[in-house]
């Protein structure tokens, strides 16, 4: 890898540079890009000069080009001020941006493609709300209310089938995970990539489910997008690279390999007694109500004992799952497993007086459901305020 700062302000090596007080590093990625890439280099530095309000930097990161990229990039770092260049010897859009984000000192860095599809006004949008600390990643969207976006039928019923897959079997709810537009925290940023394992297309909608998984705020803004005529992106190749990361995204899920170390929180003040009490009523309404619905579908089949016992085991380890995070502020792998298994434990007590109750009643003769889930209820609705108060 090597990094070329020329240019007045364009980097550390340079007198007089100072990278340290950036606030924002945007990268465009290139690769055998030679024939565009002056214009819009160019044309995106005077936009910044003349309307940014943010001080920035932008970087060229060249990713194995071989035709003339590399020499016009090395130019216009020399005439142009806040430019730098980095050069590659591998290909692979994720792999510049790991390494450019991994080598910037700004508050944010960002991205955008180089052919500028995205309508620059929405730069300042996408940045201001993590110079502010307000959200952790920021990423344009083509598919949100209010977008405006020209292209082919052929690549929106591509785009639109590909974001509905991901929603759907990763479950998220970012609207556009491919958009080559986006920014992130650098703080954020430092302790996302060591997660993100894709090097190619990919790397987007990896590095937006790590977030999403660990609760981290993604700022969506919808952006004007005209599509490049000229673009030389390999379609059926990126679909099946794509396919193979969401497949890969779900075993690293279900073992639990995205999660973030625990971070501090010292800037997020605990909840209030009385707002946590509100939160974890309203978490234990929810699965009271799932509880109660899978005791209904499960009791005719397997019986009330056994139902009652299933649906106490989902619902329990969700519940303290979802207080965990929502209730009492607890993110990462640190004690998680304690937490939850401590929850579950404490719920055996209500678990076997209700079965000790559905038990009696079976042996009452009593039939139907109603008076079977009204004890199941009743006798979960009385444990709540232990619970809570152990809990915390």
């Amino acid at each position: 890898m090597d990094i070329l700062t020329t240019g007045p302000s364009a980097g550390p090596d340079v007198p007089g540079a100072d990278l340290t007080t950036t606030d924002v590093d945007i990268v465009v990625p290139v690769h055998n890009e030679a024939a565009g890439l002056a214009a819009s280099i160019r044309r995106l530095h005077d936009d910044l000069t003349r309307r940014f309000p943010l001080s920035w930097t932008i970087t060229i990161a060249d990713n194995a080009s071989t035709d003339g990229t590399l020499p016009i990039a090395t130019e216009l770092a020399r005439d142009l001020d806040r430019v730098r260049v980095l050069h590659l010897d591998r290909k692979g859009r994720g792999r510049a941006l790991r390494t450019a984000w991994g080598t910037s000192d700004a508050t944010v860095v960002a991205y955008m493609d180089v052919d500028l599809s995205t309508d620059l006004d929405a730069l300042l949008p996408l940045v201001a709300p993590l110079v502010s600390g307000h959200s952790d990643v920021a990423i344009g969207t083509r598919l949100a209310r209010g977008a405006q976006v020209v292209r082919g039928p052929r690549r929106e019923i591509i785009s639109r089938a590909y974001n509905t897959l991901v929603r759907a079997t990763l479950r998220t709810s970012f609207t556009d995970a491919q958009c080559g537009f986006k920014a992130v925290r650098a703080d954020v940023a430092a302790d996302l990539l060591p997660l993100v394992e894709d090097d190619g297309w990919f790397f987007d909608t990896e590095l937006l489910v790590v977030a999403e998984h660990n609760g981290l705020r993604i700022h969506e803004v919808p952006v004007d997008w005209t599509d490049d005529p000229d673009s030389r992106v390999d379609v059926a190749a990126t679909a099946r690279a794509d396919l193979a990361g969401i497949w890969r995204m779900l075993r690293r899920l279900a073992t639990d390999r995205v999660t973030l170390p625990d971070r501090p929180t010292t800037d997020r003040p605990p909840l209030r007694t009385p707002d946590q009490l509100i939160r974890f009523a309203s978490i234990g309404l929810v699965s009271t109500l799932a509880a109660a619905g899978l005791f209904v579908l499960m009791a005719p089949a397997i019986g009330t004992v056994a139902a009652n016992a299933v649906a106490f085991t989902i619902c329990s380890a969700a519940n303290a799952a979802a207080n965990r995070r929502f209730t009492f502020a607890l993110r990462g792998r640190a004690g998680r497993t304690r937490h939850v298994a401590g929850a579950v434990a404490l719920g055996a007590v209500p678990l076997l007086v209700s079965t000790t109750a559905l038990i009696a009643l079976d042996a009452a003769g009593v039939t139907g459901l109603a008076l079977p889930l009204l004890t199941v209820l009743t006798l979960n609705a009385v444990m709540t305020t232990t619970k809570f108060v152990v809990l915390r």
